[in-house]
């Protein structure tokens, strides 16, 4: 009995030795893991720590996004890093966002040079983001311009006539709320709006005249908001050359003195995941059966959902 007795505990014993033993492996596996990710540029988004120009993507539909913020701030900290390379693709967004990424590529500018290398779209909302740079390169078949802003809601009063519903509220004075869905816009609603509207339009005319040093007025069709083509743009001052990024890379060289060897490093901004926590995150997903990158995607796609709020400064083709 007590030969048996010894056996089960001894076995209990093993089995305990084993487990703390896998538990080491499994937290050593994941600081390594750590390591290697922090250690990787492409990765973490550090851009790493040799001397580089740092290369930061614009594009999507843009909105005030504390990360893209939080990254240019981080780049003009870097001293790694000795010019900004920004690739812009956009059909704009908010103004807004626009606003807050202009003032926050001028505190960037101030302690290393700027350009921009604009692809397909570099409009509204991306077209203030261009102004702020030191240098606006675009394609020859680069969309850009369409300097404006608008303020845009459905009307779905006569819809709901047809549905037999009648929208009511006590409002704590005539324009609170105003313009709305559910009631026909008054003119004094309609004037507050535009007003609105006309004040943000002079703010976004008043950039192009100061960065660009052009008279607005001169130029076909600015104050109208069209779009003009990489070489029209190019033409009327708007944009500074056609080139892309080596192009944008040979000025920082001639006119800026960043060495020519110096390679060109992507900067991310930060993944609430990253670092020793994702990873566990990750693992601990994993051993219940889900994907941890599945779950991101979910939350992605969820905020991606949210519609655009306020004044927009975004360019798309008309549709019928």
């Amino acid at each position: 009995m007590n030969s048996d007795a010894e056996s089960i505990v001894e076995r209990r014993r093993l089995k305990r030795r084993i487990s703390l033993w896998r538990l080491a492996a499994v937290i050593l596996g994941v600081l390594f893991l750590a390591i290697m990710v922090m250690g990787d540029p492409e990765r973490s988004g550090s851009g790493g720590i040799l001397p580089h120009v740092a290369r930061v993507d614009i594009d999507g539909v843009i909105t005030n996004d504390r990360k893209v913020i939080d990254l240019l701030d981080r780049v003009g900290r870097a001293s790694q890093v000795r010019a900004v390379i920004l690739e812009i693709n956009s059909p704009g967004g908010t103004t807004t966002g626009g606003e807050a990424l202009y003032d926050a590529i001028r505190r960037l500018a101030e302690k290393k040079p700027v350009v921009a290398s604009c692809g397909t779209l570099a409009t509204s909302a991306a077209y203030i983001v261009a102004l702020a740079t030191d240098r606006i390169f675009v394609y020859g078949n680069t969309i850009t311009g369409s300097v404006g802003v608008i303020f845009q809601w459905a009307n779905v009063t006569e819809l709901m006539k047809t549905l037999g519903i009648k929208f009511e509220d006590v409002k704590s004075g005539t324009l609170k709320a105003v313009p709305s869905p559910f009631e026909p816009t008054t003119e004094e609603a309609r004037a507050v709006t535009e007003e609105m509207v006309d004040d943000a339009m002079k703010w976004f005319v008043g950039l192009v005249k100061e960065r660009r040093d052009i008279e607005p007025g001169s130029i076909p069709g600015l104050t109208e908001g069209r779009i003009y083509s990489g070489r029209q743009a190019v033409g009327y001052k708007l944009a500074d050359e056609i080139g892309d990024e080596r192009a944008a890379r040979a000025w920082l060289v001639k006119e800026r003195g960043i060495p020519a060897g110096l390679r060109i490093r992507q900067w991310r901004p930060r993944e609430d995941r990253n670092g020793i926590l994702g990873l566990v995150f990750d693992s601990m997903a994993s051993a219940l059966g889900v994907s941890g990158g599945n779950v991101a995607a979910l939350l992605d796609r969820a905020a991606a959902s949210l519609e655009l709020d306020g004044l927009v400064s975004v360019w798309h083709p008309a549709g019928r």
